[in-house]
């Protein structure tokens, strides 16, 4: 294929590294040095491989198959025109420029260059036959491109066969260069098929066909269906892509049977039955069939991989202390990771009031605790003492050792990445034995969702709320009623209620106009003498925090200006209003988790949300859909929708998604085709199932193990 037109101001090469003054020999380069910039670019961006070469496609497309002749083009047209040059000459016109008249056999065009080389009045020099492309404009002395591709060309170049793809790439990657590898690449990249011809849907192309139709769609092609993903050769892409996920989940759940992992089975009179007996409430039937999933799991010698999902506030930590006792009653330790000190500590106390007295003994790790109090921590797990290990990330850290964990469970999964799922699981790795994984998530899955991404797993549901919580109503102001909103919460104060007011910066920026929390609380304090104002941010000392938050949950202080530290598991019955400063900046699961922090007394709850106008399509949906619903599967569906499934991920796939082509939202029939074909798959041609997972996924399978 030939070149695209070339823009207007190339980028400059890289200038070579002045000699040193002094005189030595030179020394060798290393392999490294002698890698062109080019080809470095492409490792960059994971092409390393043909298959990764033909599996880059397209952003868009240019159609450089056609010549409009000058004298048929549209003011706001985009075309390619081609003619002699009959002058060219630098004007000043409040800045210097390079106007370029252009004239074929039907009219006039002017080229108008606002930035310019020498080089580019060598190739616009009078008489010269050039070929350029842009967007055509009306101008003063007639139609005009400004800043167009252009190139010299011969008077009876061919015009390209084949629309021209523009790739994802970088500075240092020209697109020619790209796409020559491409076309190079596909050539010899295995793209045989892999599955016997029955099992694809009927009306789908082959894999080099697809591929083939995708790097070189002919001049007729629908560029509209090939931009947004609607053509054939995108669906059969995205249909073996879905395939191929599934079939590594399936591997993996596969893989996970064969392990081994203690049996932790309860008796009638064990820990789990007591702590039972001894809590204050009783559990709601979700609760409680949530409970049985996990314990029966528990019973088998083959290690639990179980997400228990529930809306906020729903009762997903009574559900893992009952899991922990099932664990401790049988003689194995249970570890409980949360993603911050704050939540981690309010697992903790919690947990002691409930286990404590039962005869438990909790221990507890976290960044901030050091020196003799973590040794002695440290020495109570490793001799088996502390049965139950809460804290943060500390509880994975190399000189951590378990006497016999046996279960281990990570709160707000998605906040943690791979390696340290990983490293928490290898903590009975000695005893040849994996623990049982409990993931707690209050950003419930979406469907689509969960039989992609978590498909692997077993999920429970909690989809109901413990009685006597009322709902929360929602208000969105403008922050012109700023005013309003503070009066509200002076009213709120003067009830005896507690107040929320989230910023999203601890500073000013220079950057972002965003209303910052020091700030906000010196407002606050001026506005309400007579009221105590808390500050709480991540960049104050651990024990500075933990004094504000207890004087916050003990009711001494009533207004709290906080960042989202307070997002998840922060849990204040007497606080019925949250503002939200600059709502539009928040991600919708992120919203929902800060409004989760109000509404959990028996007072009616507010959250309003205040936003800086103007708002984005974004913003708007997700303010909207907050406003229309606390229904947090519902928040995740939309969410979903707007957004993609990066938040529900996290670093799951340690920063590495997995689906490149296909959309989940939009998906949802060949995503079911793809599951129902799986398992047959897997069953019927092994060898082709694994190919097909090698191509797609590569060394990204491994992610799905944790």
């Amino acid at each position: 294929m030939p070149d695209a037109l070339a823009p207007a101001v190339p980028p400059k090469p890289p200038q070579p590294a002045p000699m040193p003054a002094t005189a030595s020999a030179p020394r060798p380069k290393r392999a490294a040095d002698q890698t062109s910039a080019p080809v470095r670019a492409m490792h960059k961006l994971g092409l390393l491989r043909d298959i990764d070469l033909a599996l880059h496609l397209p952003l868009r497309y240019v159609d450089e198959t056609r010549i409009t002749p000058m004298g048929q083009l549209r003011d706001g047209q985009t075309a390619q025109v081609q003619g002699v040059v009959q002058d060219c000459r630098i004007e000043t016109r409040g800045r210097r420029q390079l106007v370029v008249r252009l004239a074929d056999t039907s009219g006039e065009l002017v080229l108008r260059l606002l930035h310019f080389y020498p080089s580019h009045q060598k190739t616009l020099a009078a008489g010269q036959p050039v070929r350029a492309r842009g967007e055509v404009r009306g101008g003063f002395f007639g139609r005009e491109m400004v800043h167009p591709e252009f190139r010299a060309v011969a008077p009876d170049a061919p015009l390209p066969l084949a629309l021209t793809p523009v790739y994802p790439s970088s500075a240092q990657l020209p697109q020619a260069y790209l796409r020559k590898a491409v076309q190079s690449a596909l050539a010899r990249a295995p793209l045989d098929e892999l599955l016997p011809p029955a099992l694809v849907p009927a009306g789908l192309p082959t894999l080099r066909e697809a591929l083939q139709a995708l790097h070189q769609p002919g001049p007729s092609a629908p560029i509209a269906a090939l931009e947004d993903r609607s053509h054939p050769a995108w669906q059969r892409l995205k249909w073996e892509e879905l395939l191929a996920q599934q079939l590594s989940q399936l591997q993996a759940q596969a893989a996970r049977s064969l392990l081994a992992a203690p049996a932790l089975r309860r008796s009638p009179a064990d820990l789990a039955a007591r702590l039972h007996a001894a809590l204050p409430f009783a559990l709601t039937a979700a609760q409680q069939r949530v409970v049985e999933e996990i314990e029966a799991d528990l019973g088998r010698p083959q290690p639990m991989h179980r997400l228990l999902q529930g809306d906020v506030g729903s009762g997903k930590t009574v559900v893992a202390a009952l899991a922990a006792a099932v664990a401790m009653g049988a003689g194995w330790q249970c570890a409980l990771m949360a993603p911050t000190e704050i939540l981690a500590e309010q697992h903790f106390r919690k947990l002691v009031g409930w286990l404590q007295p039962l005869g438990v003994t909790v221990a507890w790790l976290t960044g901030s605790r050091k020196g003799r109090a973590r040794s002695a921590m440290v020495e109570q797990v490793a001799s088996g003492a502390a049965m139950l290990v809460v804290g943060t990330h500390a509880v994975i850290q190399h000189d951590v050792a378990f006497a016999r964990l046996g279960l281990a469970i990570v709160d707000e999964q998605h906040r943690f990445g791979v390696a340290q799922r990983l490293a928490l699981r290898q903590k009975l790795e000695a005893q040849r034995l994996e623990p049982h994984l409990l993931m707690m998530s209050a950003t419930p899955i979406p469907r689509t969702l969960a039989m992609t991404y978590f498909a692997d797993l077993a999920v429970s549901t909690i989809d109901e709320l413990p009685p006597g919580r009322t709902p929360i109503v929602t208000k969105v102001f403008a922050d012109g009623k700023r005013g309003q909103v503070v009066a509200r919460v002076r009213d709120e104060l003067q009830r005896g209620r507690q107040v929320y007011w989230v910023c999203p910066l601890v500073e000013e920026s220079e950057h972002l106009d965003l209303q910052n929390a020091t700030a906000t609380h010196a407002e606050l304090s001026a506005a309400l003498p007579d009221t105590l104002v808390g500050l709480l941010h991540g960049r104050m000392p651990q024990a500075e925090k933990a004094a504000v938050m207890s004087l916050f949950t003990g009711g001494v202080m009533k207004l709290l200006v906080a960042t989202t530290v307070i997002e998840v598991g922060v849990d204040v019955p007497g606080a019925s209003l949250m503002v939200i400063e600059h709502a539009e900046r928040f991600g919708l699961a992120q919203l929902h988790q800060l409004r989760g922090r109000v509404g959990r007394g028996a007072a009616a709850s507010v959250c309003v949300l205040l936003y800086t106008g103007p708002l984005s399509p974004t913003g708007k949906a997700r303010l909207q859909a907050m406003a229309e619903t606390n229904d947090g599967f519902e928040i995740a569906r939309r969410d979903l929708e707007i957004r993609g499934p990066g938040e529900f991920m996290g670093a799951r796939q340690s920063g590495d998604a997995l689906l490149r082509f296909a959309d989940l939202a939009q998906d949802d029939a060949l995503l079911q085709q793809a599951r129902e074909l799986a398992p047959r798959l897997l069953r019927e041609h092994p060898r082709a199932a694994q190919a097909l997972v090698q191509r797609w996924l590569a060394a990204r399978a491994d992610y799905l193990k944790a």
